[in-house]
């Protein structure tokens, strides 16, 4: 991957990757394998993008699906990275996992189904209803109720009502 393509193509949007990666992992280690992942298919698969949606619904996509298939292999105990590069921006110890409250929040995430955590990712990011059923592949009529639904079962776990 050129250092040219990481930064114009993967830098601006490496807040999304992050938030991606971090609802799907549980250790420092495994966020950052899944990261490089991530950028590891953004890059290969570059020449797939028909800008028929934004690239950050593309990044989102990519992500997701990079995720989810490797959240997959580790439940079957496959594991395959291949890259031992990790950007600056997330060598510091314990990067994605610093912040308490935050920690909190997407351990509540995790709890929830592998879909709904890919539909609260993207409200949280503020996506619309109609971008959020185009990134996931679902119709936009339900994700009003489905987003409702979320919130009222991540507030019962941050509250400690559910397991």
């Amino acid at each position: 991957m050129s250092s040219d393509f990481y930064t114009s193509f993967i830098v601006p949007y490496t807040s999304i990757i992050i938030k991606i990666c971090r609802a799907y992992t549980n250790t420092q280690e495994d966020f950052e394998d899944y990261y490089q992942e991530v950028c590891l298919q953004i890059w290969k698969s570059n020449d797939k993008f028909r800008q028929e949606s934004e690239w950050s619904t593309w990044i989102y996509q990519i992500s997701l699906n990079v995720c989810l298939t490797l959240l997959k292999k580790r439940k079957n105990n496959v594991q395959h990275f291949v890259s031992d590069y990790l950007p600056d921006e997330l060598t510091e110890d314990s990067y994605a996992f610093a912040d308490e409250s935050l920690n909190q929040l997407y351990d509540a995430i995790r709890q929830l189904s592998e879909v709904d955590r890919a539909v609260i990712l993207l409200y949280l990011d503020e996506k619309s209803h109609k971008e959020i059923a185009e990134i996931i592949g679902t119709n936009a009529n339900n994700i009003g109720v489905r987003v409702k639904r979320i919130k009222q079962r991540l507030k019962k776990l941050l509250d400690g009502k559910v397991n």
